[in-house]
């Protein structure tokens, strides 16, 4: 069954491989990008079935552009992809506040403009799937990836929060959580600072190991692209969906030290209720 798609960040990457994918498969999608001039190619090979369309995700002018865009070409929207976003290197000393602001407004608050940008038309329609990316750095902090972990995991809470509401008006909510992916979002679109010499162990480690992951990652996006089509067609998607197998492994070993934590503290965190009647006050 032919589905209608708004995927963002479409020139390259995930988002690129993606679209075509959804192309390939028979579907028809809005492809959105900062400059939508590289994917003139999508247009002239699938016609039609395709829209192109400038989106800055922190615009929420054209966000709602982009969205009236799917529902005037093709009547409706059943999946939206928050794909777009970037992520540096530098150490939180050195990382600016401009620079913070800069990758949380592309990374979170892109992803809630986008959002509620379709959430009214997907309200009406009584139906829909809304899938945000995140990441590994989504579910544990990332070394000198500080905005970019702060950014996820504020889609992941936000994303809880929709799926909780969505699901009273029939629209699903569905996280991924990729790892390595061999895609430039290791490359020229990642500025890698390896910084002062006190954070070397864990910056500067993360920086060159980035330069030196570059080519090869684990994550083939094509596959990634077919995961993702998989998941729309569920009819009960998963919330949470790792994309890679360093992603499951990395989120297994922080969820289980995570758990262990909570365990270990466990009396220090409960001494904090009222005593209930018959217990003894600590």
């Amino acid at each position: 069954m032919s589905q209608r798609w708004l995927i963002t960040g479409c020139s390259r990457g995930l988002g690129r491989a993606l679209a075509e994918a959804v192309l390939q498969a028979g579907h028809r999608l809005v492809a959105t990008a900062r400059d939508p001039a590289p994917l003139a190619d999508l247009a002239q090979r699938h016609g039609d079935a395709v829209r192109l369309a400038a989106l800055d995700v922190a615009d929420a002018d054209a966000a709602d552009a982009a969205v009236r865009l799917a529902g005037q070409a093709f009547g409706g929207l059943d999946v939206l992809v928050n794909n777009a976003g970037y992520g540096n290197v530098n150490s939180v000393e050195d990382t600016t506040l401009d620079d913070f602001r800069r990758q949380i407004e592309t990374n979170l608050f892109g992803t809630i403009i986008v959002t509620k940008a379709a959430v009214p038309l997907m309200r009406k329609q009584r139906s829909g799937h809304v899938i945000q990316f995140s990441s590994v750095g989504g579910r544990l902090g990332a070394p000198g990836r500080a905005p970019y972990s702060a950014a996820k995991w504020g889609v992941e809470g936000f994303s809880e929060v929709l799926a909780r509401e969505m699901a009273l008006v029939g629209v699903k909510v569905s996280i991924v959580e990729p790892g390595g992916f061999r895609t430039d979002f290791a490359g020229a679109s990642t500025v890698l600072e390896e910084g002062r010499a006190e954070y070397d162990a864990v910056v500067g480690a993360a920086a060159r190991m980035q330069r030196d992951y570059h080519g090869r990652q684990p994550g083939d996006p094509a596959r990634a692209a077919r995961a993702i089509l998989a998941l729309a067609a569920l009819e009960r998607p998963p919330l949470r969906l790792a994309l890679g197998s360093d992603a499951v492994a990395a989120i297994a070993q922080a969820e289980r030290a995570r758990l262990a934590e909570l365990e270990q503290w466990r009396e220090l965190s409960v001494s904090t209720d009222f005593p209930e009647p018959g217990r003894p006050f600590r």
